[in-house]
């Protein structure tokens, strides 16, 4: 007969038995789960990178498709672009050959007062340097040279030495301009890098400088408006004078920093101002370069309102105009000193299209170019010429 102690030995050898076949039952049954579940993300995974391998397919033929599309409408679009320039060549030439009349309605009697009033003031005959009866016919061509400096500025040649270097001037009241030894130099040069640095006594107003036989004409910075004579050889000024025009105004609406527009043309060196007496309008000064006297003064009936910029060639005055938002330039109103050249007399010449406005112009007798500074962009503009009318 079994003892006790073998009973209970007995018992408990079953219970660890069956505690061990139901645990093995549970990691059995875990690891089958187990088991599905890697199965199932294999599958999964599976699907995935067969869906992830034709959504790449679709996107690399759509990114074909796209390919072509750019193609075909880069083409599209030279071809367009090539049509605009086209229009715009034609819209010159009609514009050229028919230009639109100042909107300003003006009343008559007030059109023959004013000239009135500017014919007494000219009565002195104006005695002639030269026999230059030239006046711009059309812009025959534009050329872009680069872009150096800020939105406004002046650049110009020796307008008078022919002795080919080339000036910049950037900004409106700066006191270092740059000095090239030839325009070619300018245009391949880094920058102003290569230029010789030639620093004033004093800051410039506005950019209405004039370069003139190796001399540098510009108004100086103060609150009198005074015209300094420059040696650029030697590089100490010459002379100075303030000019004897009381109650002064911006001369141009566009570009209100310039005060006095220094120009130069065949018969020498000229003025372009504005005062309170004429506030509307545009005035003009014959200077003789030498001195810095004053030899004649003239009111014109061209408007202050909406111009940018001015030059002068052969005794006459041409003012360019724009609008707020910068537009095309446009050549709407002429004065010449001699009464050889009306409105009448010359068609609304407009520029070809550019960037901004022009804060200068500068013409070169020599070369009948215009030297323009364009928002920051230096310009060069061959003019076209034909003979004044015989009055």
């Amino acid at each position: 007969m079994m003892t006790a102690q073998q009973l209970l030995l007995l018992v408990f050898t079953g219970l660890v038995s069956a505690q061990q076949q139901a645990l093995m039952d549970y990691l059995e049954r875990r690891l089958l789960a187990i088991e599905d579940r890697i199965s199932l993300w294999h599958e999964q995974t599976s699907r995935y990178a067969s869906e992830l391998r034709e959504f790449k397919q679709q996107i690399v033929s759509q990114l074909e498709g796209l390919d072509k599309n750019k193609e075909a409408l880069r083409s599209e679009l030279e071809t367009v672009g090539t049509r605009v320039d086209r229009v715009e060549r034609e819209m010159d030439y009609l514009e050229t050959q028919n230009g639109a009349q100042p909107c300003v309605d003006v009343d008559d009697k007030l059109v023959e007062q004013q000239v009135t009033v500017i014919k007494e003031r000219n009565k002195a005959k104006y005695s002639k340097l030269t026999d230059c009866k030239d006046m711009i016919s059309s812009i025959k061509a534009m050329k872009i040279l680069k872009r150096v400096g800020g939105p406004k500025g002046m650049w110009t040649k020796d307008l008078g030495s022919g002795s080919g270097k080339a000036y910049v001037f950037n900004g409106t009241g700066e006191d270092t301009l740059y000095e090239f030894r030839s325009v070619r130099d300018f245009t391949t040069s880094q920058g102003t890098s290569g230029a010789t640095a030639i620093k004033l006594p004093h800051s410039w107003k506005g950019m209405g400088h004039a370069v003139y036989n190796n001399h540098l004409y510009y108004v100086e910075k103060g609150e009198e408006l005074k015209v300094v004579k420059f040696d650029l050889q030697k590089g100490s000024v010459v002379d100075s004078a303030v000019f004897p025009a009381e109650n002064q105004l911006p001369v141009y609406d566009l570009n209100p920093e310039t005060y006095i527009d220094l120009a130069v043309d065949e018969e020498g060196l000229w003025a372009i101002y504005a005062t309170q007496e004429s506030e509307k309008h545009v005035s003009l000064a014959k200077i003789d370069p030498k001195t810095l006297d004053i030899e004649q003064m003239w009111d014109t009936p061209c408007l202050r309102e909406n111009a940018e910029a001015a030059f002068v060639i052969c005794g006459t005055v041409y003012v360019v105009y724009n609008s707020k938002l910068p537009s095309r330039s446009r050549i709407q109103c002429v004065f010449d000193v001699s009464d050889m050249v009306t409105n009448d007399d010359v068609p609304v010449v407009y520029f070809p299209k550019r960037y901004g406005a022009h804060s200068s112009l500068k013409y070169s007798p020599l070369e009948q170019l215009l030297y323009a500074w364009d928002d920051g962009y230096q310009i060069l503009y061959k003019l076209l010429m034909k003979k004044k009318l015989e009055v």
